[in-house]
């Protein structure tokens, strides 16, 4: 309790916050995690497969058939909805006090909940591209494809608009990130490892005064912070909001 009032009392007096989101924010809504003990990243496929063998540029191209069959399980899930920590978010945005959120999450909850300044490190589901013409095609053609989607102009293969394995980060997003943790006063690090790079070297970037790190499990940087919850992100917003 008396961190989580320490946050809300940093939050009050922050004039610049950044938040940093990951997989675990959007557990509550329905979405596995991807490096816990029983996240996707720890099974096999198949019993044969790792997910991260199967969720790679390589794997698309050699076997697109079972990618999207896989990709369509366990990485799109169409019913899920943004929860009360992406809301509660949303609304330090439009209070002034949130400028922007990093996030390594394909979900789209956070632009979903009212978030405006979001920079995706990972892209999104809900964009797709033909890999020859470069049409767009949203998520719902995607789910409607029988197995593999294909362009219906040329019809070459769809690509996600995710990084997959062996893809390289969009530049752009990645100065805008720095940028902007560079100058805020407050980073807010939610429901991610850090073990994922580039995006959990941007971190490195911070000069502010307050690190918060709210994650289940601990992190290596845990010791840099000024904040560490071990805490679900739920039950953390809820006593921010009662307190």
């Amino acid at each position: 309790m008396n961190n989580i009032k320490r946050l809300k009392n940093i939050i009050k007096d922050s004039n610049s916050i950044v938040l940093f989101t990951g997989a675990g924010i959007s557990v509550p809504s329905g979405i596995p995690d991807f490096r816990s003990a029983s996240g996707l990243y720890n099974q096999k496929y198949d019993d044969v497969q790792s997910p991260e063998t199967i969720i790679s540029n390589t794997f698309l191209q050699n076997n697109p058939q079972l990618f999207f069959k896989f990709y369509k399980k366990h990485l799109v899930y169409p019913n899920a909805k943004p929860n009360k920590a992406h809301f509660f978010f949303s609304k330090l945005e439009k209070a002034g006090k949130l400028k922007c959120t990093i996030t390594q999450n394909v979900d789209n909850f956070h632009q979903i909940s009212g978030s405006k300044n979001v920079y995706e490190l990972h892209g999104s589901v809900h964009r797709n591209f033909c890999t020859k013409c470069n049409k767009s095609f949203d998520l719902d053609f995607i789910l409607k494809s029988t197995d593999v989607p294909y362009c219906d102009i040329c019809g070459a293969i769809i690509k996600p608009d995710v990084v997959l394995f062996g893809d390289t980060l969009e530049q752009d997003v990645i100065n805008v990130s720095i940028a902007a943790i560079e100058s805020c006063d407050t980073l807010i690090i939610v429901g991610t490892s850090l073990v994922v790079y580039p995006a959990a070297g941007l971190i490195r970037h911070f000069r502010g005064d307050n690190l918060v790190l709210i994650n289940k499990q601990k992190t290596k940087y845990d010791s840099a912070a000024n904040i560490v919850l071990n805490k679900d992100i739920i039950k953390v917003i809820e006593v921010l909001e009662m307190i």
